[in-house]
């Protein structure tokens, strides 16, 4: 069985990748075609997260074992097949390939060939230049400049959405002007 997956990047408008891989490949695997058809040098830590319902984040596979305390299973690329967690088609991924970032690539999985098999992933249509690996600190603040004064991003509010005190009502509220605790 084939699978063929469609990669998009929200970052370079015309990019696009298409890679069809043995759904016996491992998510290494599938990872390593992606570095390759994008010109990346591997040594990035990433990570591939199934989605379900559109977009939202349901598990996350790693590049390496990470030791979380977590009740939720850990997987690993080199020992997790794409087949053990892609069942259907139009399936959403997430590829994060510059986790300081928060940069990622959006995979569909355009379709599932039955009959076939691949020995090695293979790109089978390209388009677009994909974006850079990593950003430097200078291209990172100016993506999410913060301002030197306060610490914050400028959409940030220190005090969440700027409340003006005469919002607040306290009508209804039973306090006191004395100490409660004599």
């Amino acid at each position: 069985m084939i699978y063929r997956f469609i990669i998009i990047s929200d970052e370079v408008d015309n990019f696009m990748r298409e890679i069809q891989i043995d759904a016996d490949a491992t998510f290494l695997d599938f990872h390593k075609a992606i570095q390759k058809s994008c010109g990346y040098e591997d040594g990035e830590m990433t990570s591939f997260t199934i989605c379900e319902n559109g977009w939202e984040k349901c598990q996350e596979i790693t590049l390496e074992e990470m030791d979380t305390e977590s009740d939720q299973d850990s997987y690993v690329m080199a020992d997790t097949h794409l087949e053990d967690m892609i069942e259907e088609e139009k399936q959403h991924l997430i590829y994060t390939f510059d986790p300081l970032a928060d940069r990622c690539f959006f995979i569909e999985l355009a379709e599932i060939i039955t009959g076939k098999s691949l020995k090695a992933p293979k790109v089978s249509r390209q388009m677009g230049d994909a974006p850079k690996q990593t950003l430097d600190f200078d291209e990172l603040f100016a993506r999410n400049p913060i301002d030197s004064s306060t610490g914050l991003d400028d959409d940030d509010d220190m005090f969440g959405d700027g409340i003006d005190d005469e919002e607040i009502g306290l009508e209804g509220l039973e306090i006191s002007d004395g100490n409660p605790y004599e």
